[in-house]
């Protein structure tokens, strides 16, 4: 059911839940203060309630709303990533719902960088909690028509077009002790850890000591994402290493009479495989392209009601770390 700006806004403050868009995926919003709105996303996604929600705020000025600290280090990245598709873990203010925080002692916020998204935030007058619109471990969706078909029409969706960024946000943690300011990387996204580095002055925290220590003294916070089982689509699916690999297993699938269709990553016309014989997509071998373009070319592999999706998984580099996350928790057995 699409419906107006307006609409949306009035629906949100009158504690009801609506499907909005944002630069990274589709979100199942609803006011972050509110408690019995905020239960429905839980209801709606089924979505285990010890799993904490992202708050989409307007700006930065409304961090000191949500987090106990703000320290320099996040202050710096959220003014090198704001609006857009960085997620900062913060420890929580007392008063903040401890269903928005998923029982954590912390809150993830981010600035949307969606015009849509930020005309809503401020039509509203709310900050809203908004994971992603589709049952929980499934495909996200990057398009209102993706909403409707993975949670049906009753669900209001404010429709803003297709998503640019493509995939989830990053997620860093920002914690600070005696020593200063340490960050962690929880979900990556294409904001690179690099990038992250640069802005930040320092690697993360896990990678200077040892991983008991890091346990020991800071505690990695749940957030989205996480799951071994994420991202998936309704049709089993298989990674693979190369072309040559992925082709190989296909034919052995079509002699078993298993229907098959398959997502390649770079070109394949030199393949000697027809497609006739293997439904097939290609994406260009653009870690960004791929990302705007990979749960659009899931969704569309999983409408073939095949028996059995096959992927390219792409280069193991760190730019294409966000892609191959989201594949390998598509493809988790």
């Amino acid at each position: 059911m699409r419906i107006s700006l307006d609409e949306a806004a009035a629906r949100l403050k009158n504690g009801e839940v609506v499907a909005i868009p944002t630069e990274t995926v589709y979100g199942l919003a609803a006011d972050a203060t509110n408690d019995a709105a905020l239960q429905q996303i839980f209801t709606i996604k089924q979505r285990p309630a010890d799993h904490p929600l992202i708050v989409h705020i307007g700006d930065i000025s409304q961090v000191i709303d949500w987090a106990a600290e703000f320290p320099e280090l996040a202050v710096n990245l959220a003014k090198a990533f704001w609006p857009g598709a960085l997620t900062l873990v913060l420890p929580a203010k007392d008063h903040v719902s401890r269903v928005v925080r998923g029982g954590e002692s912390t809150i993830a916020l981010r600035v949307p960088d969606h015009p849509v998204t930020q005309a809503l935030l401020k039509a509203s007058g709310l900050s809203v909690a908004a994971p992603s619109a589709n049952l929980f471990t499934q495909l996200s969706p990057t398009s209102a028509d993706h909403v409707e078909a993975g949670l049906g029409n009753a669900i209001p969706v404010l429709d803003g077009g297709a998503c640019r960024v493509g995939i989830e946000s990053t997620i860093v943690s920002v914690s600070e002790d005696e020593a200063g300011a340490h960050w962690q990387l929880l979900r990556p996204g294409m904001i690179s850890e690099v990038e992250i580095t640069r802005v930040a002055g320092q690697p993360q925290y896990a990678s200077e000591i040892h991983v008991e220590d890091t346990l020991a003294s800071i505690p990695v916070p749940k957030v989205p994402g996480q799951h071994a089982l994420h991202y998936s689509p309704r049709t089993p699916l298989r990674l693979f290493k190369d072309k040559a690999a992925l082709l190989s297993e296909c034919k052995v699938l079509m002699q078993e009479k298993i229907t098959c269709a398959a997502l390649f990553v770079g070109a394949a016309e030199a393949l000697q495989y027809t497609s006739s014989e293997l439904p097939r997509m290609e994406l260009p071998d653009l870690p960004a392209q791929v990302a705007e373009q990979l749960y659009g070319a899931l969704h569309a592999l999983d409408d073939l009601k095949v028996d059995c999706l096959l992927v390219e998984m792409p280069p193991n580099t760190p730019e294409w770390t966000a892609v191959r996350d989201r594949l390998s928790r598509a493809g988790h057995h």
